[in-house]
Formats: C-alpha cells, structure tokens, sequence
C-alpha cells in the first residue's frame, strides 16, 4: 500500500490525528495490533479539557459526549480534615467534562469506519525502514501475512510500550523518567459518586473519589508498587476509602457493587526529540504523565493538533519549516503538562521516604493553597489546561 501519512496505533493520538488529516483532505492509513474490541474496552480516565471538547466539536463527533459527558466544575483536595476548594468557572472561566476515554475511542473509531477511511486492527507493525529517507515505509503482519505500507510520513501513535519509540537510533534520542515507588488500586462501583473530583492527602496515604456517571464511580487509594489487587476484598477497600476521606460516619461516600479492580503504576516520562527523519511521535509513546491532573488524553490532542497543522502546511506549501519545529513546539507543553502532574503528585501523596519534616513541609504547602486564592488559581488554571497554540 501507499498513503500519504502511516499512522501507527488506534489509541487517541493516533485516531484524532486520522481525523484531522482526512478533515484536511490528507490520506492517512491507521494501524493497530490489537483487535477493535480489546482498543474500544480499555478502561481510562476521562476528563475532557476546553481543547480537546473543541477538537470533538470540530470533527462533528461532539454530540455523544454532550450528551452522557458530565459538566465538572470543581476540585476537592482535603488534608487533616480541611478542604480547599477549587471553582473552576469562577477561577479560570473555564469547565471540563468527565467522558470515558474509552467512549472518546468508540466515537472516533465509528466514525473513522462509516467515512470509509483505513484503519486496520489486528496489524501488527514488524519494522520502521527508510526513517531518514524520502520514502519511509512500514512493515506489518495482518491475516497472517507480510505487508508493507509506503509513506510520505509515520506518526508514531503506539503507547509508551510500541515499536516507534524504539525505531529511533539511542544516539538520537534522550529520555527523562521518574518511577514512583507506589501505585494506584482502582475500582469502578455501582454507586453514586461525590459532588466533586475529591483527592486526599491522609496520614494512610492518598485517595481519589470521581465519576464515570452519577450511578458508577471511579475510586482510588494509594497502594505499594507492588500490591496484588486481590489482596483487597470490598469491604477493606471501603473502610480504607472511608478513612482516607475524612468520612468518619461513613456518611457521605456510597458503597456499591464493586465490578472492576486494576493497579496503575506511577511514571513521569519524556523523550526528546518528538521527531527523528520522517517518524513523528505522539501521546503515550514519547511522554507519560502521573494520572493526577489527568493530563494524558489532553496532552495527546494537543500532539496530534500540532502535528496535523504542520503536515497540513506541507502539503500546501511544500515547505518543511512546521514540521521542522514539531517538537520544540510540542515539548513547552509536555514539560508544563508533565511538571504539573508532577507536582500535584507530590502534593498529594505520602511517600515513604519522607522525612518528618518532609511531611510536615508537604501539608505547609497545603495549609497555603487553602489560604491563597492566587495559589488556587494557578492550580486550577493548569487543571483545566492551557490554551493550544498553532504551530
């Protein structure tokens, strides 16, 4: 096959971009290693900034999610039984709408199939040739043979765990990482969430109360790397989650049937340059936020706007000039993006390597955001994300 531009992953970089490109009359062919089912069923968080709302709207594929999406104006973070709360609107001028990624990759993948445009699941990509070339060409395994795709370019699109990270020679690319000696257990529940996105900093460690729709929500508590979600039955969860919140009389969280549980290990990530040749990185394959901020899809969108623009150019213009600055373009947002994340994980979390004075430097910094309005603005500013900037 030939395209225009070989798309590597059906994640949300990859299809945001395929939207954008064929918006802008660019051929692009999709493809994707696993199966249309496995992509369309991984759970993820979603909170939808200003952006990315706009860039669904865009595409026309905004109406499911105004429709189940969930308008979120505040943000809860408590500590020794205090609350700074965080009105969005009335901080920023700005909301954001709680809508699984998982449904965001249903919307666009459906959409992408009934314009007929190609995207092949079950494509599992062997080798990136020629990166440096004018021909740069993707190898790939689908019903069980050999096939090769010719591009003018491949954006990279696969997850911090796919091929075109690692196509990049070593000597041309340097990564940035941290690992968290702790994880996140989560669990989905059949029970009505609290008012707000609420993160706790507790002398047990740090929990997280939010909502995948007012009858299920997405709940969260602190745990070691290492921990078997097993370990944990129901009713330990609960009065573990009870604790954490400062909900004494078991009051105010609601329990339910819990039906899902997963472990997420924390990283900060980021490769630098998002480009080598004609291979463009984006979203989890060149950076990994913490999940607190919920950075991870937006910072994707933000990717894939910036690249489709600068790919756009070039095609109109013949000039490589934005495709050149993709990644210095894209990277002033990823360190804030990531910085961000970062910090609130600081904030938030007990470490265990924490000295007392550590601790008690840690909830000073708490006892300031309570207080200071500047403080809280700055927060929420980030929390909502950053306007998007042409490239």
């Amino acid at each position: 096959m030939r395209t225009q531009v070989g798309i590597i992953g059906a994640g949300p970089a990859g299809l945001f971009l395929s939207h954008l490109l064929h918006r802008a009359g660019i051929d692009c062919v999709v493809l994707e290693a696993r199966s249309r089912a496995y992509v369309e069923g991984r759970v993820r968080a979603g909170v939808l900034e200003p952006g990315t709302i706009e860039t669904l709207e865009a595409l026309g594929l905004g109406d499911r999610m105004h429709r189940e999406g969930m308008i979120d104006e505040g943000l809860d973070m408590r500590f020794r039984g205090k609350n700074i709360h965080l009105d969005l609107p009335e901080l920023t001028g700005k909301r954001v709408i709680i809508y699984g990624q998982q449904e965001v990759v249903k919307d666009l993948i459906a959409a992408r199939v009934a314009s007929g445009q190609p995207l092949v699941f079950d494509a599992k990509v062997t080798e990136l040739a020629d990166l440096d070339g004018e021909r740069p060409r993707i190898r790939y395994l689908h019903d069980g043979e050999e096939k090769t795709l010719e591009c003018d370019f491949i954006a990279g699109c696969d997850g911090f765990h796919g091929v075109s990270r690692a196509a990049v020679p070593q000597d041309k690319i340097t990564t940035y990482d941290r690992v968290y000696d702790f994880a996140w257990l989560g669990v989905l529940s059949r029970s009505r969430p609290i008012a707000d996105m609420t993160y706790t900093n507790s002398d047990r460690g740090f929990a997280l109360c939010s909502r995948r729709s007012m009858q299920v929500s997405r709940l969260y508590l602190q745990v070691g790397a290492d921990e078997d979600p097993d370990n944990w039955s129901d009713a330990r969860f609960w009065d573990e989650l009870h604790a954490r919140m400062f909900d004494e009389g078991r009051t105010e969280i609601v329990e339910g049937e819990i039906f899902q549980r997963d472990l997420a290990r924390l990283r900060s990530f980021i490769a630098s340059p998002m480009q080598y040749g004609r291979l463009f990185l984006a979203g989890d394959a060149v950076h990994i936020t913490p999940p607190a901020g919920a950075k991870g899809l937006n910072l994707a969108v933000a990717d894939v706007r910036a690249l489709a623009g600068a790919v756009t150019h070039f095609y109109k213009s013949g000039r490589r000039d934005k495709l050149d600055r993709y990644s210095e373009h894209c990277l002033k947002r990823v360190w804030k993006a990531v910085g961000f994340s970062t910090r609130l994980t600081g904030l938030l979390h007990k470490f265990p390597s924490h000295t007392p004075f550590e601790r008690e430097l840690q909830l000073t910094e708490l006892e300031h955001l309570h207080g200071s309005r500047a403080a809280q603005t700055a927060i929420a500013e980030q929390y909502v994300g950053l306007p998007f900037e042409p490239i």
